[in-house]
Order: C-alpha cells, then sequence, then structure tokens
C-alpha cells in the first residue's frame, strides 16, 4: 500500500465491535441529513464526557483525601479501579450490543455514567464518603469502558463518508475531555470551597448528553444477531502479544497520568489552580501528538524508531515531571503530553497495520483492550503504592523510567513490518 494511501486510511481508522454480527448491524435510523447531525453532535459530546472522571478526581485528590479521611488504601483503589474496570467490562459490550443494540447499550452505559457521577461525593449517614465513592467510582469505569468499545464503530458505521471529519472530532473530544477535567475542577473546589461541589459538576454535561441521546436511541429497533466463528485466532499470535504488551505498557503510564500527574505537582509544591493548568497544557499537547503521530508512522516501511522513540518520551517526561527541576516543570510535563499523545496513537494504529482485514483487526482491539486497560491499572495500583510505603513519588519515577523503557523494546518488536496470521 503506498504510503499517502496509509496514512490516509490510518488517521480515519476506527475498529467496529459489531464486526464479527451476523447479519451485519444496520446503520443509525435518521430521517434526514438533520438527523445525521444530531447523531454526531450526540456521538461527540458523549466522547466529551469519557476522561473527566479521571482527571477531576486528581484535580483535587490532596482535599477529598483530607476532607473524608480515606485511608492509604481506598485512595490507592479510587485511583485503579476505573481503569482496571475498563478491561474488565470491554469484552461484555459487543454481547451487549448484539443482544440490545449498540445504541440502547451506549443509553445505558451513559445513565450509568451519570449516575456514578451523581453518587461518589455523596456523604452516606454515618459511613462517609468512602462507600460512595467507591461505588460511584466503579461504576463510572465501567460505563465508559463500554463507551470506549461501541463509539468507534458507531462512528465507522453511521459516518462512512465523513470517516475524516468525525474520527477527528471523537478523539479529539476524548482528549478535551481530560484536559476539561484537569482544568476546572480545581478552580470550581476554590470558588464553592467543597470539593464535592467540584466532582458533582461533571454529572451535568453527562447528564445533558443523556438527555439529548434518549429520543434518538429508543427509536432504534434492533433485530436478532449472532456472532461468526471465523477469523484468526489473536490470542495464539506471538505478533498479537508484542502489540498487547505495547499496549500494557503505554496504558500504565498513560492511566498514572491522569491519576496521579496533579497530586505529583502539588507535591512539589505547585499550588491547585497551576497544577491543573499544567495538566491541561499536557493534555492539549497529548491532542497535537495523537493527531500527527498516526500519519507519521504509516508513512514509515516499519514503526520500530517512532515507537522507540516516543516510549522513551513518556518515560523519560513523567520521571523528569517528578524529581527533574522544577524551574522547568513545564518543559518535562509538556514533553510528557507529546510523547504520551503519540505514544498512545500509534499503539492503537498498530491494530490496523499488523492485521489484514476488519475482523482481525476488532479482535486485534478487543485483546488489546481487555488486555491492555486491565493489566495497565497496575501503573496506577504501583504509584499509589510507592507512594504510601515510601512517602513520596520518587520512586515512581524510578518505575517509569523502566515502564518506558520496556515499552521502547516491546514497541521496537511491535514495529516489525509483520501481519498477524502471516
Amino acid at each position: 500500500m503506498p504510503a499517502e494511501r496509509r496514512a490516509k486510511d490510518f488517521r480515519t481508522a476506527l475498529v467496529d465491535a459489531e464486526v464479527d454480527d451476523v447479519p451485519a448491524a444496520e446503520p443509525t435510523r435518521i430521517g434526514s441529513r438533520r438527523g445525521l447531525a444530531y447523531l454526531g453532535v450526540c456521538l461527540v459530546l458523549i466522547g466529551l464526557n469519557l476522561r473527566t472522571v479521571f482527571s477531576s478526581f486528581s484535580a483535587v485528590l490532596p482535599e477529598v483525601t483530607a476532607d473524608a479521611g480515606l485511608p492509604g488504601w481506598a485512595v490507592v483503589v479510587l485511583t485503579t479501579v476505573p481503569v482496571t474496570l475498563l478491561g474488565v467490562f470491554a469484552p461484555l459490550a459487543p454481547v451487549l450490543a448484539r443482544r440490545f443494540g449498540a445504541e440502547r447499550v451506549l443509553l445505558g452505559a451513559m445513565a450509568v455514567l451519570t449516575a456514578g457521577l451523581l453518587l461518589r461525593p455523596l456523604d452516606a449517614a454515618g459511613a462517609g464518603h468512602l462507600p460512595a465513592l467507591l461505588a460511584g467510582t466503579a461504576a463510572c469505569g465501567a460505563a465508559v469502558s463500554l463507551c470506549n468499545v461501541l463509539l468507534p464503530g458507531l462512528v465507522k458505521r453511521d459516518f462512512p463518508h465523513h470517516l475524516g471529519l468525525m474520527g477527528g472530532l471523537y478523539t479529539t473530544a476524548i482528549c478535551a475531555s481530560a484536559a476539561l477535567g484537569a482544568g476546572f475542577t480545581y478552580p470550581v473546589y476554590t470558588t464553592t470551597g467543597e470539593w464535592t461541589a467540584a466532582l458533582w459538576l461533571w454529572a451535568v454535561p453527562a447528564g445533558v448528553v443523556l438527555l439529548l441521546f434518549l429520543p434518538l436511541a429508543l427509536r432504534q429497533h434492533h433485530g436478532r444477531h449472532q456472532q461468526a466463528a471465523d477469523g484468526v485466532n489473536v490470542w495464539r499470535s506471538a505478533v498479537a502479544w508484542q502489540v498487547t504488551v505495547f499496549m500494557v505498557l503505554q496504558a500504565m503510564m498513560s492511566f498514572s497520568v491522569f491519576a496521579w500527574l496533579a497530586p505529583i505537582l502539588r507535591e512539589r509544591g505547585v499550588d491547585g489552580g497551576t497544577a491543573g493548568l499544567i495538566v491541561s497544557a499536557s493534555i492539549v499537547l497529548q491532542m497535537l501528538g495523537s493527531l500527527f503521530a498516526p500519519a507519521l508512522a504509516a508513512r514509515f516501511r516499519d514503526q520500530r524508531a517512532i515507537n522507540t522513540v516516543v516510549a522513551l518520551m513518556t518515560g523519560g517526561g513523567f520521571a523528569l515531571s517528578i524529581f527533574g527541576p522544577l524551574q522547568l516543570i513545564w518543559l518535562w510535563t509538556g514533553l510528557l503530553g507529546l510523547g504520551q499523545g503519540s505514544l498512545t496513537a500509534v499503539a492503537l494504529t498498530m491494530i490496523m497495520l499488523r492485521t489484514r482485514d476488519g475482523h482481525t483487526a476488532a479482535h486485534l482491539s478487543g485483546m488489546m483492550q481487555g488486555v491492555g486497560y486491565g493489566l495497565g491499572s497496575t501503573g496506577t495500583l504501583m504509584v499509589g503504592q510507592l507512594h504510601q510505603s515510601t512517602g513520596s513519588f520518587t520512586a515512581a519515577g524510578v518505575l517509569f523510567l523502566a515502564v518506558g523503557s520496556l515499552a521502547a523494546v516491546f514497541g521496537y518488536r511491535a514495529g516489525r513490518n509483520r501481519f498477524i496470521g502471516g
């Protein structure tokens, strides 16, 4: 495939979770071009709610910990569970979509996400905030997992002639949601004086999208579908496992950034408002990296060089954000953001670059999301445990130098020009 064609294809590559459905899932029923535009707006707005649950909590983590009297183990669990559930619930999304229809499952996921965001800050009589924080955070993680899997397929299925536009808007919205959560949560806390109000804020956009999407989803009629049994078994492919381990290592760093970068900066003496701005700026650079890295990767004969470079940028940027000179913190977090966005994008691009057809790509995507997010949550877990045991984040900086180096090794191996299934 010529380089120009590959670059175009991989900028718009969206994996369809319903690709194995027999008969094939029908596009969403809409009556006009205006209805199609309305659907597009809803899907983008759903994407705009998929990362605030992670970045908003970390922005006020010291305040939540102090006011709610959270024990150390609870802080670790609250930063780890939602990422773990991204992997646990990912395999269920196609099964639920086959039974109820992707639109209705997406609607249900948004309802659970809204409920979880409303539940998170509640103070249970006599039990404090911890039970609601645990239950609400778990609900949000499960809901985001279903949306992660189903949204790309809906975009691909319903906007086949506008994949470039919709794919770009969808992916940008997800990155923007993390930046919004990081940048606006602490200012709301300083304005209201209540961390509960700062977290409740994010239930508002989720509830608005739920109401907007409700009539469209309920109008859909879903027929009976079965799963096709043919195709390559990715679980037996060495190439698939190399790509998946690469995904695991990038997820370890990616979600640790969402969960811990703001607390790291605040422990280093950066005030809460500035820490939120720094994290937001880092995430904006992630967006830039995610826009350009896939096209660049697709132009190479293989991806060994780019995979290695962006992995080392990410691990090094994370470590320097922890123990590099504080005067250069914007530089360190900028390096981290650009590296992380590029690393996440090239890891996902491997789905298309290492497969020959949509069925294999969908299976590899499911494997990468299930294993990648499930094991990737160990990154946030280890950062929390190291902080609890040592009293600082310095050991976590050493950890991510090691994780970044391992990601470079597996990125190099996954970047070789080979295909799953020979």
